[in-house]
């Protein structure tokens, strides 16, 4: 199933995608696809031909994220081999964990604002992990049941904040717009194995990223149960998992954004995203 939120921003009502390929209104049946919905899994007693009965979005509709209300928006740094070598870093021991603030959660397609004083601003195609079931001290072999979904994400990152500025790499990765969304949570009966997924990146039609989730370093389930060691997981947490080689500051010389490009983005089976930079 690929759920949907659409309507301008902070106003986004529920969706869904039917078999035809046809965008549903569903808010009928549910408020929002955040926290309790995605626990509840309501989609599951939902049949095709009642779908079908929902109004359709109109087309040209903005799609907003595809989580609503998330509460920790977690990230994982450094989770391909290949793009460790070319920022120069070490493959971690253990998993390195961030944030990304959930302002900087967008739609899909809205533009990614370059933030004030940035001249290294960078691009990170991710497989994004919604979390359906909370808990703590979560096992590895369960951790899949825990996954409501997945979905894109662009983990869009200000490298000298990041990395030049002091502190944590936090101020670097949570500027407004920095965390596209989408287009779909896709359930995982659509995904079977999230560790066998092509992904892509490209800036003006140049194609910079092009990678597997089989070469991560962490998979989906070890980095579930990783986090739960340190924090509860709740339903409508949010975890990037790392981006594969090819983002701007490992190309000779350094590649970096600026207004009116043009970034276009994917993963196999859960859609694609496309974002215009502008200036803050």
């Amino acid at each position: 199933m690929k759920l949907i939120r659409f309507g301008q921003s902070g106003q986004e009502k529920p969706g869904i995608v039917d078999d035809q390929g046809v965008m549903r209104d569903v808010s009928r049946w549910v408020s929002d696809w955040s926290g309790v919905a995605l626990s509840e899994a309501p989609w599951q007693q939902w049949t095709p031909q009642a779908i079908e009965q929902c109004p359709e979005v109109p087309k040209g509709t903005r799609l907003g994220p595809c989580v609503g209300q998330v509460g920790k928006f977690i990230c994982i740094g450094l989770n391909y081999s290949d793009h460790a070598a070319e920022t120069g870093a070490e493959v971690p021991a253990e998993p390195v964990v961030f944030n990304k603030w959930t302002s900087a959660i967008c739609g899909p397609n809205d533009d990614v604002a370059i933030p004030r004083g940035s001249d290294k601003t960078d691009w990170e195609v991710e497989l994004g992990v919604i979390i359906g079931r909370g808990g703590r001290y979560i096992d590895e072999a369960d951790a899949l049941a825990h996954v409501a979904g997945y979905c894109v994400i662009n983990d869009v990152s200000e490298r000298a904040f990041q990395l030049e500025r002091c502190g944590s790499w936090d101020k670097g990765k949570g500027c407004d717009t920095f965390g596209p969304m989408g287009p779909w949570l896709v359930t995982p009966d659509e995904v079977p194995d999230p560790q066998q997924l092509d992904m892509w990146l490209e800036v003006d039609g140049h194609r910079y990223q092009q990678g597997n989730t089989r070469t991560m370093v962490y998979p989906v389930a070890y980095l579930v149960a990783y986090l739960s060691r340190f924090m509860s997981l709740q339903p409508g947490d949010v975890i990037s998992t790392g981006t594969p080689p090819g983002v701007g500051m490992g190309q000779s010389p350094s590649v970096y954004l600026r207004p009116g490009q043009v970034m276009r983005l994917g993963i196999e089976g859960l859609g694609e995203q496309q974002q215009r930079t502008v200036n803050a």
